[in-house]
C-alpha cells in the first residue's frame, strides 16, 4: 500500500472527512481491519486565511511547500493538498517534491467527463471561483465551467469562512446555496461541483437536480485507488 501524505488544516474540518473518506475507502476496497497508511501535517489556517487575504501567495506557497518535504521526508508516497484553494500554489509544491502531488481539479475534471457532463457550474471560494488556476484546469480537461454572478459569489465565499470553517451548519445558508445552485442549472450546468472542501458539510446530492461532485470525496477515493494499486498487482 502507497503512504499517503496529507497536507490538511485548510480547514481542520475538511481534513478530519479526508482522514474518514480515505480510511472507509481503503476498508471498502481491502475489507477487514484494513486502514489507510497515511500521514498528517495540519498547519494554522489562520496563517493561510491571512496570506490568502493580503495577496501572499508566494508565503503561502513556501509554507506549503516545507510541509510537503515533511511529508516526503517522513516517508510519504504520493501528496494530496486537503483544500481547493490552496491549488493556487499546487505547481509550487509539486517543484519541491520528488514525490507526485495528486491534483484536486484533476480528479474533479475525470470523474465530470466520466459521467458524460461537459457543462459544469462551480461552487467554491472566490478565488477559486474568479482566479485561473482552477477554473482554466477544468477547462483544460475540455469542461465548459460556469460560475454564480458576482453577489452570489460573495454570498458563497462568505458561508465558507464565516461559517463552514468554524464547523458551523446553517440552514439559511443551505437555502442560499440551493437558490445558487438552481440558477447555475437555469443557466445550463449539466453538474455543479462543489469546489471547496467545506461545502460538502453544507450542502448534497439532495439538494441539486443534476448530477453533484463532491470534491473532497472525489479526491479521496482517487488516493485510495492509488494507495491500493500495488495490493491489487
Amino acid at each position: 500500500m502507497l503512504r499517503l501524505g496529507l497536507i490538511g488544516g485548510l480547514s481542520w474540518e475538511s481534513s478530519a472527512l479526508y482522514y474518514r473518506l480515505i480510511n472507509e475507502g481503503v476498508r471498502g476496497a481491502l475489507g477487514g481491519l484494513h486502514s489507510a497508511e497515511c500521514l498528517l501535517f495540519s498547519v494554522d489556517f489562520a496563517d493561510v486565511e491571512a496570506m490568502q487575504a493580503e495577496g501572499r501567495w508566494d508565503d503561502a506557497a513556501k509554507l506549503l511547500a516545507d510541509a510537503a518535504r515533511v511529508l516526503e521526508g517522513a516517508g510519504a508516497d504520493v501528496l494530496l493538498l486537503c483544500t481547493n484553494t490552496m491549488h493556487r500554489v499546487a505547481d509550487e509544491i509539486q517543484a519541491a517534491v520528488a514525490i507526485p502531488l495528486l491534483h484536486l481539479a484533476d480528479a474533479t475534471a475525470r470523474a465530470a467527463l466520466g459521467a458524460g457532463l461537459t457543462r459544469v457550474g462551480l461552487l467554491g471560494t472566490a478565488f477559486t471561483m474568479e482566479q485561473d488556476f482552477y477554473v482554466g484546469r477544468l477547462r483544460g480537461h475540455g469542461l465548459d465551467v460556469i460560475v454564480p454572478g458576482q453577489a452570489d459569489r460573495a454570498l458563497v465565499h462568505r458561508v465558507i469562512y464565516e461559517e463552514l470553517c468554524l464547523g458551523v451548519i446553517r440552514e439559511e445558508s443551505r437555502v442560499q446555496y440551493r437558490r445558487v445552485i438552481d440558477e447555475l442549472v437555469a443557466s445550463g450546468a449539466e453538474g455543479v461541483i462543489l469546489g471547496c472542501t467545506e461545502i460538502e458539510l453544507l450542502v448534497s446530492q439532495e439538494d441539486c437536480a443534476v448530477p453533484v461532485l463532491p470534491t473532497t470525496r472525489l479526491h479521496a477515493e482517487a488516493a485510495v485507488r492509488l494507495a491500493v494499486a500495488p495490493l491489487a498487482s
